[in-house]
């Protein structure tokens, strides 16, 4: 195997135990190699300069920003780097925005041990990465003619609030997880409200449940 051959791989997420099992299913291959790490955004962003990776798996939940935010900066200063996003969520709740902000893909944890290799190899190759049972649910929404949900209207952010809020998470506590002022997430989750046309969190709580934005 050639030096010029071997994916050279960054991966990006908080949580060490999933970091050092992405690397153990990658040192089983001989052509992918992790290149550098990081356990939050800024980092990722930060120490991603400095390496000369391919490939790059961002986790869409850290703890400092939100995934998708550092995606789109990463996309800006290195167009050509292939971003693979990794995610607790179910595909169809963050995938499209995903790839709407620049990803080349999206696997969620559950499925990374069988699909992560066949993803980065994908990926690398200028190719865009998604599940099968994710183009089987797009495949099967071709040529409908329906407007769009109201969530697909929110920002990033403003779809990432949504989704605390129906969990049960306070303002306070998403400000805290967020980084957050409780100000900015409030303005968030008004902001939101409007967009919706919903009056309250538990008309929004409702609303996420019935179409199936949270578990």
């Amino acid at each position: 195997m050639t030096e010029k051959a071997i994916i050279k791989v960054f991966i990006a997420d908080d949580h060490a135990i999933v970091r050092e099992g992405l690397k153990q299913i990658l040192a089983e291959t001989r052509d992918i190699v992790v290149a550098g790490e990081a356990e939050n955004g800024l980092d990722a962003i930060k120490l991603f300069r400095k390496s000369e990776c391919q490939v790059m798996l961002l986790d869409i939940s850290l703890p400092d920003r939100n995934g998708i935010e550092v995606l789109k900066q990463i996309k800006k200063e290195k167009p050509e780097l292939a971003v693979l996003m990794l995610s607790m969520h179910r595909e169809d709740q963050y995938a499209i925005r995903s790839l709407k902000a620049g990803a080349s893909g999206y696997l969620t944890k559950q499925s990374a041990p069988k699909e992560l290799v066949t993803a980065i190899r994908q990926v690398s190759n200028g190719l865009k990465y998604i599940s099968p049972a994710l183009a089987q649910e797009l495949a099967n929404h071709v040529g409908e003619d329906h407007e769009a949900p109201l969530h697909d209207t929110l920002s990033d952010r403003e779809y990432q609030t949504l989704t605390m809020i129906a969990s049960g998470k306070t303002v306070g506590t998403i400000a805290k997880e967020l980084s957050l002022s409780v100000k900015t997430v409030s303005e968030y989750r008004a902001r939101l409200l409007v967009k919706m046309k919903l009056k309250n969190s538990a008309e929004l709580t409702h609303y996420a449940i019935k179409n199936q934005l949270i578990e």
